[in-house]
């Protein structure tokens, strides 16, 4: 909430630092000039964005709104709300917001998105060897597996069938089920280093050693064709045990006997609560959640996906856990681009390794714009380092932006992100984290429009913090002031013409009856309700004071409109009086009345800042400025 009331307060008035020339000052208030451009430049952008032409300002109006905006954050600043560390904090959060797409390459992202799209469109089967290693393995280890890998390629090559390498050589569990192959997948089902290589490598092709957090795999990718989308299914399934021996030719008498079954006419729903034994999705009518062709195992994904037509059954199909029934209850195809660009752009975000693709991009064209020359020499010393005590603290290893970092640099780096040895592993980590550091640090250098922006934020933050301060706050916490203001301007908002009284509705015409009679009678409305829900709620009362419009059922009975179906005539009434129009009470206009007394402190508070601080409009200038 209160972010989203600093952007409203930013759009509605925001301040920008740009320079100004002593013969273009056009307000000073205090020691602050503003120039006519960074006026110009506000007052355009601010009228440019309202919904109704009625709101716009000319220069002249919209300057006084400025200098009160303005009046209001020189005033923080001057009570030090600029050096609070909850301000440092909250500024320094929506810097790391806005800084977040100058710290990207934003056309590689924006390629990279159109790629992932472009692969979603797509299904692709491939089996892959996997070479096992740990994400953080040594450099021997590396070495030694992936000499593993390229000489198992090659007997491939030589001849050697995959499927046979993939049983010989691979350590996935899965192989042995499987022999390497995974099926059809598309994108983002597949770890990114392993996706990238799978796509890149033609049909009947193997890849080089594919490095993965898993170690290296070769991959051979047999068909790509298009993606089916998704499709949602029921089914009614006979398990095959987990234990003991398993009678298949009983259990497909069962399926097949459930099939003839619904080809006479029997529903799908009674024959899933009757004899599915996937409990599951028994309770759902035997529904499964959406799945791609990818997401499903292939036994039933394909008998599944040639069902042309929403509620068509297969014959009895038989998957690695039993015989199956299927019936197709929706299908839908890839989304547009336009439909799934968000999803793809979030799931970019949350993937630290198709992220770290984007880094890589941005980093490289940096170094490239900075000069950023490796002392490689000296790099190279970094894997002969095991500890910290090396007396070569000031070992060059690299430039940039005429900036120099050394051993002792790295070494601080390691420390502070508990890395105590492997030099040479973090370098290149070590040297990004340098590289967008520095990026980040001349933003607003480098980026007016950054600049700008941040100063806006800068003066939004803290002219809510000072409004809450000596209006918001005050005005609902000063209840004698309140008090005294509410006397002061009681008149000002009044009831209409009310009905004041009770609405009685009753369960049946007889209840209504006795209520009526009680009420004749004189008797209290609590004692009638007391009377006659001694056992249950047969008669419910309503009180209050109802102006025209606010209650079909006071409208019905007390200002004659139409019958409303919403109640039962018969069984309500209502019995009261009309009132005269009268002034509302502070708690009845309790909201109007405190936002009336914070327009009266704020009024009030500006007179004094406007006495407090010396302002000066060049009006000759403002003259000068066009209305929008």
């Amino acid at each position: 909430m209160r972010s989203s009331i600093i952007l409203v307060l930013l759009i509605s008035l925001l301040t920008n630092s740009l320079a100004a020339k002593k013969n273009d000052i056009l307000i000073t208030i205090g020691d602050q000039k503003i120039s006519k451009a960074e006026f110009e430049h506000i007052y355009k952008k601010n009228n440019q964005v309202l919904v109704n032409e009625s709101d716009k300002k000319t220069p002249k109006e919209y300057a006084r709104m400025y200098i009160d905006f303005k009046l209001k954050v020189i005033e923080a600043i001057a009570s030090g709300m600029d050096t609070t560390g909850s301000f440092r904090e909250e500024l320094e959060g929506y810097r790391n917001q806005l800084a977040a797409p100058y710290l990207t390459d934003m056309q590689y992202d924006r390629e990279l998105v159109e790629e992932l799209y472009e692969r979603m469109k797509l299904e692709l089967n491939a089996s892959h060897i996997l070479f096992r290693l740990p994400p953080e393995a040594t450099a021997k280890q590396e070495e030694f597996v992936l000499e593993k890998a390229n000489r198992v390629r090659q007997e491939i090559r030589n001849g050697l069938e995959f499927n046979e390498a993939a049983l010989k050589y691979s350590e996935d569990p899965s192989v042995k089920t499987n022999n390497g192959n995974l099926g059809y997948f598309s994108a983002f089902q597949m770890v990114a280093p392993f996706e990238n290589a799978a796509f890149k490598t033609e049909v009947g092709q193997i890849s080089e050693p594919v490095r993965t957090k898993f170690g290296y795999h070769l991959i051979r990718v047999h068909d790509i064709r298009e993606n089916r989308g998704e499709i949602k299914v029921a089914h009614i399934m006979k398990m095959f045990p987990r234990h003991g021996t398993i009678d298949k030719i009983e259990l497909k008498a069962e399926i097949d006997s459930i099939y003839q079954k619904l080809i006479r006419g029997v529903p799908f729903e009674e024959l899933v609560e009757r004899h599915s034994d996937d409990k599951r999705s028994v309770a759902n009518k035997g529904e499964l959640p959406w799945f791609s062709s990818g997401g499903m195992i292939p036994e039933l994904a394909e008998p599944a996906f040639k069902l042309k037509n929403d509620g068509d059954i297969s014959t009895p199909v038989e998957t690695p856990f039993g015989f199956h029934i299927i019936r197709r209850i929706d299908h839908k195809p890839v989304p547009s681009f336009e439909e799934i660009r968000p999803e793809i752009e979030t799931r970019l975000k949350k993937d630290p390794e198709r992220s770290l693709s984007t880094t890589k991009v941005f980093v490289e064209k940096l170094k490239e714009a900075y000069g950023y020359q490796e002392e490689e020499e000296n790099v190279n010393q970094l894997a002969s380092l095991s500890n910290f005590d090396s007396n070569d603290n000031n070992l060059k290893l690299f430039t940039f932006a005429d900036k120099e970092f050394f051993l002792n640099d790295f070494k601080s780096y390691l420390i502070a992100n508990n890395k105590k040895s492997n030099f040479d592993e973090y370098f290149k980590d070590w040297c990004i984290h340098e590289i967008i550091e520095y990026e980040n640090a001349i933003l607003e250098e480098k980026y007016p429009e950054f600049k700008y922006l941040m100063q806006e934020y800068h003066d939004g933050i803290l002219f809510f913090n000072i409004m809450e301060e000596m209006v918001w706050k005050k005005a609902s916490e000063d209840s004698v002031g309140l008090q005294k203001f509410y006397e002061s301007n009681r008149k000002k908002h009044k009831w209409g013409e009310r009905f004041s009284g009770l609405i009685i509705k009753c369960e049946t015409t007889e209840v209504r009856n006795l209520a009526e009679q009680y009420f004749s009678e004189g008797i209290p409305c609590e004692e009638v309700q007391e009377i006659i829900n001694t056992d249950k709620e047969l008669i419910k009362i309503e009180r209050g004071a109802w102006e025209p419009g606010t209650n079909p059922i006071v409208d019905y009975y007390v200002w004659n409109k139409k019958l409303d179906s919403t109640f039962d005539p018969e069984l309500t009434f209502v019995r009261g009086k009309i009132i005269k129009p009268q002034p509302k009470s502070l708690d009845e206009g309790k909201g109007l009345f405190i936002s009336e007394y914070q327009d009266h402190l704020e009024k009030k508070w500006v007179k004094s800042l406007r006495r407090k601080y010396k302002i000066k409009t060049n009006r000759r200038l403002l003259k000068k400025i066009a209305h929008v």
